[in-house]
């Protein structure tokens, strides 16, 4: 009974955005075009390399060639095996779905359990510095600010690693094993995967932006509740709107903090979509993003009046 209410809310739900799609052409054709924009010129530079990067550095033993001296600080404070530390430092510099992408890789070959990979999944969420620095302190107009909102965002993620750390059960640490492939066929497999991610992302980005604008447009909301509306499902457009915002600096910093750790739905689905198949806790997931936001927020807070 249950499953049938779901499917029906759902088909309905597919039946007043296909008449609204028809209703509003122009708005659906503008809101995709911004979609590829921002694809094209924020996403695919700060993601694309480093997907290829972190594949190949999966496949050529990166774990073994980290000093054995931080293995060991980082495993006595996350209480993980080896392999997680290439995960926590490949999706801190990559950026979100990146964490989940290569904790999915790490699992299908066999180099972490679900443990590891459920609990990795709760301090490894990171957006890409490169989007933080850049393209936050353009929307800010400042790069105190975005240093800011990079440091809150960052360090909840160490906190929630140790307030976690008794959830995993530690195991052995697992060699990896470098792939039989040659180098240019692990390069090709890597763009090859990489594409394929690229183009998921793409696809939840502008569907969640299609939703966003019909939404704004028939309920016709103010800016303060398009913000809220635009920050829930996609981050890129919500973090924008906090900009123009007309609000003190310290609510922006705080707002644009939350959100980027919380992520939106749109970056949700995307971490869905790596994790379901080796049926990983979404629930975890999504607890720890409320947890890393409301921590994100404080840090933020602490910062602002420290600095500023």
């Amino acid at each position: 009974m249950k499953t049938k209410i779901i499917n029906t809310i759902i088909i309905i739900s597919c039946l007043i955005t296909l008449i609204e799609l028809l209703i509003n052409k122009t708005l659906v054709f503008n809101t995709i075009s911004y979609s590829l924009n921002i694809w094209i010129n924020s996403l695919i530079p700060s993601l694309f390399p480093f997907f290829i990067i972190s594949d190949i550095l999966i496949n050529y033993n990166i774990t073994n060639y980290i000093p054995l001296v931080i293995r060991k600080i980082f495993t006595k404070i996350f209480n993980t095996s080896d392999n997680i530390i290439t995960i926590f430092f490949l999706s801190l510099i990559s950026g979100f779905p990146s964490s989940a992408r290569n904790i999915k890789i790490m699992l299908d070959k066999k180099l972490i359990t679900k443990n590891e990979a459920s609990h990795a999944l709760i301090f490894t969420h990171f957006s890409n510095p490169l989007f933080i620095l850049g393209t936050l302190s353009i929307f800010l107009n400042s790069n105190i600010l975005a240093l800011i909102i990079l440091i809150s965002h960052y360090t909840p993620n160490i906190i929630l690693g140790i307030l976690s750390r008794n959830l995993n059960k530690k195991i052995n640490n697992t060699i990896i094993k470098k792939e039989s492939n040659s180098f240019p066929k692990i390069l090709i497999n890597s763009i090859k995967k990489s594409i394929d991610t690229l183009l998921m992302i793409l696809g939840t980005l502008s569907i969640f932006l299609v939703i966003s604008s019909l939404i704004i447009n028939r309920l016709n909301l103010n800016i303060y509740n398009q913000t809220i509306l635009k920050c829930i499902l996609e981050i890129t457009m919500g973090l924008k709107s906090i900009s123009e915002l007309n609000i003190p600096n310290i609510y922006k910093v705080i707002i644009s903090s939350m959100t980027l750790s919380f992520g939106g739905l749109s970056i949700h689905m995307q971490v869905l979509s790596f994790i379901e198949e080796d049926n990983l806790s979404y629930k975890t997931f999504l607890i720890s993003r409320f947890y890393h936001a409301l921590l994100s927020g404080i840090i933020a807070f602490l910062l602002y009046k420290t600095i500023i």
